[in-house]
This record gives structure tokens, sequence and C-alpha cells, in this order.
């Protein structure tokens, strides 16, 4: 098998849903890739989870002890990279992505050998048809957001905003380091990764096929308000950052 595409996954206290986002890579169309986990330094058995998973491609476990999504990223991507990756794809260990998501990364990138952003939609598991057209309604109201949004419109961006979701991305080895890679701290970290990519490059693509459905625990966890403001970018309120 070729090492020239990594997954990441960053996890934190995910014993109890990692193993269907395992499962969910084992049974992608496309398996020529290695699985990195990132173990934000769990307290739980999300580390000894991966470790008694048997896959049909490699799978490494990294235990990252500086606390954040951000942190937890980058130190998986630098270590793929330096491991040999020529590409990378992300996502988290409580998301489950489709069948042909590595696919169609893989895809992505070799198309625009730049930056893939993908399509998420809400877990059928976590929540009603209520709870998930709520989802798609705050994921259409960020991409509008984002894209009015006066500090996204500056000339020095070299390509248009584009709704980015962690989660659900690819992006080359060489485009990573050039722009600085994903910044460790402070959460949320996704926009200011996205910014510092559309400094970069142009050749950022939104992938339809990339398709990643997305825990809806924040809505649990900020009720329908605090969701709405923190995917507006009115930040977390008095709430963590991260409601893992």
């Amino acid at each position: 098998m070729s090492a020239a595409l990594w997954v990441v996954v960053p996890a934190y206290n995910e014993e109890s849903r990692i193993k269907a986002t395992l499962d969910a890579l084992a049974a992608q169309t496309d398996i020529d890739f290695t699985l990195l986990v990132v173990d934000n330094n769990s307290s739980d058995g999300t580390a000894s989870v991966v470790r008694s998973f048997e896959a049909p491609f490699p799978v490494q476990l990294l235990i990252e002890t500086d606390k954040g999504v951000g942190c937890a990223v980058d130190t998986g991507f630098r270590h793929a990279i330096a491991s040999g990756a020529v590409h990378l794809a992300r996502t988290d260990a409580d998301c489950l992505p489709a069948p042909g998501w590595v696919a169609a990364a893989r895809k992505a990138l070799t198309t625009s050998n730049g930056m893939a952003c993908g399509k998420i939609t809400a877990r059928a598991d976590e929540h009603g048809p209520a709870g998930r057209a709520f989802f798609r309604l705050l994921v259409v109201l960020a991409a509008f957001f984002g894209r009015i949004r006066p500090a996204h419109r500056k000339p020095e961006f070299k390509a248009p905003y584009r709704m980015h979701a962690g989660n659900n991305m690819a992006i080359t080895a060489e485009l990573y380091e050039a722009c600085g890679g994903m910044p460790r701290r402070p959460s949320p970290t996704d926009r200011t990764f996205l910014n510092r990519v559309r400094r970069t490059t142009h050749a950022i693509t939104h992938s339809r096929e990339m398709v990643v459905a997305n825990s809806t625990r924040r809505i649990r966890a900020y009720g329908v308000v605090g969701t709405a403001k923190w995917y507006l970018d009115r930040g977390s309120g008095l709430r963590t950052a991260d409601p893992r």
C-alpha cells in the first residue's frame, strides 16, 4: 500500500464514539491510505479502542499532551508529512465519513493540487428530522455569513471564502507547510487556518462528493441560540470552545 495519503483523526475522550468512525473508514471504497489517530491525552479508553481495531490499512496512534484540537491536528499532520505523506485528509472522532469520502478527497487533491473542502450533514443517529434541518440551516447561514463578512473579503486573499469544516477537509502536504499549518490555539482554529490557505493559494475547491456526517452534540451542549452564535462566528460565550 502507498503511504502517499494519510487520514488524520484527532480524538479526545471518544471511547464510546470512535469505533463507529473507524468502521466508517474501514468501509471506504479506497483503502489505500494510512490512518493516524491523534489522542489528545484522553482520560478514557480511546487509545485502547484504536489499538484493538482491526483495519484493512495501516493504523498509527499518536499521543498529544498539549490540549486543543488545533494542537492535535497540527501534530498529526506534521507527523504524517515527516513520514512521507503527500496528501492529507482529516475527519473527527465523532464523525462518519461516507464510503466514497477518501476516494473523493484523493480525486479533489489530484485535480486542484491544493485544498479541498467537503460537504457536512448531520448524523441521523443523534437528532430527529427537526434537529437535522436546524443543522442544515446553520451550515447555510454560516457559509453565507462567511462570504459577506468584511474580514473575509480583503484583497490579501487569493481565493474566495468557502465554507470550511475542519472535520471534512483535505490538503496537500506542500500547501500545509507553505501556509504555516493549523494554528494550535486558540480554538476554534478552522477559520484561521482557511484564511492562511487563502492567503497562500487560489487552489481551494469544494467537493460535494466528500461527505461526512457530523455530530450535532454542540446543539445539546450550547442550545439552539448558542449553537447559532457559534456557527455564525459569535464565539462560545461562557461555554467551553470545545464541547467534547
